[in-house]
């Protein structure tokens, strides 16, 4: 086994110390032995499935190719809507090239996505695979009930798979709801990785078989790193076996005062109900059939209602999208101009003095992507992504800006660097690879305030636990996405078909992208050297131009992970002459 699959392997036991080293209970008596072992041995099961298996892969790719037909029919209503120009036929170039729109390109995506899959629920299509994957993890691992089909159905959606457990939560123990905080932290709903998709494809044909397969490993690997932080010390609820869900028929007596208990009436099960105070007027008993599920009573509503409806659930999931991207990465911005100025101030840590005036020093090289690209380079190393120090730098980096910018510009980031020529490529194959699954998930603080708040909401009186426990659910979900990244670096034999057969990239006509004409504008990322000891040479790549992809797939490079002008070995100018413009 080469040299590097050995890190990764290695790196799978390396995360699992790291989180009991944080652990609330280090005792061997309350590690959760079970759970780990049988946890890594069905990622690893899973990832020769997806890796090895000749049969797995090619139905993995067939699987591949019928939903990418799924983008392809959400292009085609964009199209409609927003014209050619924005949205451009395929293999045929626009009349006028406006480049890759992100607001234009990915969201409608979700949006079309976000209907498609409301509809696959309500014909039962949805339910059917999540209960296999529940009985999968309940029977290997032997968790809760609760937690086995919470965490199967994030597969599929967010904080929406609380929802199916709904009546055990307020009597879930620590542990299980840190397991499911975990879960929804770990894996990326199937809307968002419309958007991962738009960006890799032209340069990873097969992306989405394996960020599907990226959120099916996620799950047991969230399950093995909350189990060890947080250790279960009491007896679940739903220990015994895995909720079901009942169609019952429900009937209200006349009632006569406001928030009065109803009896069903006539030859019917009883089941009993309670009224809304607001509601006074006498009822007349009829038969009302409704679906529960986890005990959550909701409306028998038409296929085609349903998937308006998750259209419309889209419109203001793509809204928020936007509306985070605006706030985070213009908070990043922000950050990043404080330390540009620093860099002009004449402090002897911060500047050395130079011929031509004020040269770059020590805050001439930090930014939040630098720190960020600091913190997690141990981590990163333990992927076993590369030898090479600046393809595990630049790798690092764009690992790390998931924790504050969410995965959208980190994985257009990646898609940037990949659609290099060879010679000038950092990133290798292998690195496209796990950098692709370690991005898988939603890892970042944005995330905190959705599913802490909205888990919350569903069980008030768990307030506390809860906010104690979504920080330690959002470490686990940073360390679940890496463990997958081992994986996938574990399995990965640098053969061609793993990434699938990649289409000629064409050079765009548009000008060369620059930090201000960026569809994420963020700020610039030094390179090496750092305040990690990094060499202080800058990269034979740092002044040179991108070309872009083909007009279908255009992804502008940002300049985050290349020397910029502020090196003195590059221009003697002060950095401020390039940061304030960003």
């Amino acid at each position: 086994m080469p040299l590097l699959n050995i890190i990764s392997f290695l790196g799978i036991f390396g995360l699992c110390f790291i989180a009991w080293l944080f652990s609330e209970n280090r005792s061997p008596r309350v590690f959760p032995w079970r759970v780990a072992i049988a946890g890594i041995l069905l990622q690893l099961a899973l990832g020769a499935c997806v890796f090895i298996l000749p049969g797995t892969r090619d139905a993995l790719q067939v699987f591949s190719n019928l939903l990418n037909s799924v983008f392809d029919a959400a292009d085609t209503g964009a199209r409609f809507v927003f014209g050619r120009n924005i949205v451009p036929v395929p293999g045929t170039p626009p009349d006028v090239n406006l480049g890759y729109i992100f607001a234009f390109r990915a969201l409608p995506t979700v949006i079309f996505f976000s209907g498609l899959m409301a509809l696959l629920y309500n014909i039962g299509v949805i339910q059917v695979i999540t209960n296999v994957f529940a009985k999968v993890f309940y029977a290997t691992m032997r968790l809760s009930g609760a937690e086995a089909l919470s965490g199967a159905a994030n597969i599929f959606v967010g904080i929406e798979a609380a929802i199916v457990v709904k009546p055990f939560l307020p009597k879930m123990t620590r542990s299980e709801l840190c397991a499911i905080l975990a879960c929804c932290f770990g894996t990326a709903a199937s809307s968002t990785l419309a958007i991962y998709v738009s960006f890799l494809k032209p340069v990873f044909p097969n992306i989405l078989g394996h960020l599907v397969s990226a959120s099916i490993m996620a799950i047991p690997a969230c399950f093995v790193l909350s189990k060890i932080l947080v250790p279960e010390t009491e007896v679940p609820v739903t220990a015994g076996g895995i909720p079901v869900e009942e169609k019952q028929t429900k009937v209200r007596d006349t009632v006569k005062e406001p928030g009065e208990v109803a009896a069903d009436a006539g030859d019917f099960p009883r089941t009993r109900i309670q009224v809304d105070d607001d509601d006074d007027v006498p009822v007349v008993p009829q038969e009302t059939v409704q679906e529960t599920v986890g005990g959550e009573p909701i409306e028998r509503v038409s296929p085609l209602d349903a998937a308006i409806v998750g259209a419309l659930d889209g419109v203001k999931m793509a809204v928020a999208i936007a509306a985070v991207l605006i706030l985070i990465l213009g908070f990043v911005s922000l950050i990043n101009q404080v330390f540009a100025w620093l860099a002009t101030l004449p402090f002897p840590i911060g500047n050395t003095g130079s011929p031509s005036g004020v040269a770059p020093g020590f805050f001439g090289l930090v930014t939040l992507q630098n720190i960020l690209g600091a913190l997690f380079l141990p981590l990163t190393a333990l992927t076993g992504v590369s030898l090479n120090w600046e393809e595990l730098w630049q790798s690092s980096i764009i690992i790390g800006r998931r924790l504050f910018e969410t995965a959208i510009p980190p994985y257009q980031e990646l898609a940037a660097a990949a659609a290099l020529p060879v010679g000038e490529r950092v990133i290798s194959d292998r690195a496209v690879l796990i950098i692709s699954y370690a991005l898988s998930g939603f890892a970042h603080l944005a995330s905190v305030g959705i599913f802490v708040g909205g888990t919350i909401a569903l069980i008030p009186s768990r307030r506390k636990d809860i906010s104690e426990l979504g920080w330690k659910a959002l470490f686990i979900g940073t360390l679940a996405t890496l463990m997958i990244a081992c994986v996938a670096g574990v399995f990965d034999t640098g053969n061609a078909s793993i990434l699938g057969e990649r289409q000629p990239l064409t050079v765009s006509p548009s000008p060369t992208p620059t930090a201000s004409t960026s569809p994420i504008a963020s700020p610039t990322i030094t390179p090496p050297p750092t305040p990690i000891a990094v060499p202080a040479r800058p990269s034979p790549r740092a002044t040179q131009t991108v070309p872009q992809p083909s007009p279908r797939a255009t992804v502008r490079t940002t300049p985050q992970l290349r020397a910029t002008p502020a090196q003195p070995s590059v221009s003697p100018k002060p950095t401020t002459s390039v940061r304030p413009g960003q």
